[in-house]
């Protein structure tokens, strides 16, 4: 597993439903955007989804992902902001579960 497999799962099987109360949906909706992101990262990295490390996401790698949500997959300012929802909240979930980074 990558450094990043661990944490996802944990963040979109225990901590969003659990935790959070969120729905089915909710998570499935999550994980749809993790999905877009990782294969965004992975091909500005040219690396596989599985060799991503936590440390390659940064905030311009989020902010590009986010333009290329709206240039190349047309989608609305109110898609983008949902998958940075889901980003900012994992992203929060990382601050007390791996405080180093």
């Amino acid at each position: 597993m990558t450094p990043i497999a661990p944490h996802i799962s944990v963040f979109l099987q225990e901590h969003l439903p659990r935790q959070k109360g969120a729905s089915v949906q909710t998570c499935e909706t999550y994980a749809y955007a993790f999905q877009l992101l990782f294969t965004f990262a992975s091909q500005r990295l040219r690396v596989s989804p599985s060799a991503l490390y936590l440390e390659q996401i940064d905030a311009a790698m989020i902010m590009d992902f986010l333009q290329a949500l709206e240039s190349e997959r047309n989608n609305g300012t109110r898609t983008r902001n949902a998958r940075l929802v889901a980003i900012r909240s994992f992203m929060h979930f990382l601050e007390y579960r791996v405080p180093a980074l």
